[in-house]
Formats: C-alpha cells, sequence, structure tokens
C-alpha cells in the first residue's frame, strides 16, 4: 500500500513540476514583451535597443534591419512631443524546443492632429522571439496592422496588464 502511494504522489509531483517548466517559457516571453513595450512607453531608446535580435527585421511600410535602423525608424516615439505607443501580447506561443516564440495583440498608438487632437490609434502586433545563447529572448521580427475598427473591451483591459497578470 505504502509503494502505490509513494508511486501515485510521486507521479503527481513531476506531473506538477512539468507544467510549472512548461509554463515559463511562455511566462518569460510574455514578461519580455511586456517590458519591451514599457521601454518605448517611458521614450527609453537604449532600453528599448536591448530588446532587440541584431539580425531583427521589423515591417512597416518598409523593412527596417538590425537594431541601429529599427531604432532609427522607431525615433518618433523617444521625442519628447511624439505619439505614444503601448502593446500587449493576447497571445504567447513557444516552440517545443523553446528557441523561438510568437506574441500576438493588440496595440494602441495615440498621435496629435494638425489641430492638436488627440488621435487615437489600434492595430495588431506580431512578434517573433528568439531566445540567445545568455538566456535572454530578443524580437527577430515584428510586424503590425491596423484596424478600422474599435478596440473591444478585451482589447482594452489586455492593454493594461503586467507581467504579473
Amino acid at each position: 500500500m505504502k509503494t502505490n502511494r509513494m508511486t501515485t504522489v510521486s507521479a503527481l509531483l513531476i506531473l506538477v513540476l512539468s507544467a510549472t517548466t512548461a509554463a515559463a517559457p511562455t511566462d518569460d516571453v510574455r514578461c519580455r514583451e511586456i517590458e519591451f513595450s514599457l521601454s518605448a512607453e517611458h521614450r527609453d531608446t537604449d532600453g528599448f535597443a536591448a530588446f532587440i535580435d541584431p539580425d531583427a527585421r521589423f515591417i512597416g511600410s518598409s523593412a527596417m534591419r538590425g537594431v541601429e535602423q529599427i531604432v532609427e525608424g522607431w525615433q518618433a516615439f523617444f521625442a519628447d512631443d511624439g505619439p505614444t505607443i503601448k502593446w500587449r501580447p493576447q497571445f504567447v506561443e513557444v516552440l517545443e524546443d523553446g528557441t523561438l516564440a510568437l506574441t500576438r495583440g493588440p496595440y494602441q498608438m495615440i498621435s496629435t492632429d494638425e489641430e492638436g487632437n488627440s488621435v487615437e490609434h489600434w492595430g495588431t502586433f506580431n512578434s517573433i522571439w528568439r531566445l540567445h545563447d545568455d538566456g535572454e529572448w530578443r524580437v527577430v521580427f515584428d510586424a503590425g496592422s491596423p484596424s478600422n475598427e474599435a478596440p473591444t473591451n478585451e482589447q482594452r483591459e489586455i492593454l493594461e496588464s503586467t507581467c504579473e497578470g
């Protein structure tokens, strides 16, 4: 009887530990994505650059290649009087081998029109992250698409999420 209980307890412990371990890469990538957004929200150019893979490609109206070109292409978001941008992952998927991940979710950009009015723009971003030998996830591909529709309440709520939630 003792052996069966011990076997059952051991099996349950292994299942719990494997579930915790399997969730860790997803949580790591989710937090990296949120921290990446926070670097742009705080207009921290150096912090923003630290999240970008040296071989990264960001696709917008054209392709930006490498950290220097991407940071240069995003300079408007780092200017004190520039637009603001904020995004959060709604979906996070990590490959079984733990080396690549996809994040996808809503973004919000706020700019000012010619009359000085605040204009809200919404869309969806998609990022691919690569795990480096130093244990850090860095974004290697990024693209976004604007939306012509008003954001849902769920999208607005996602934009308020943090690494803890």
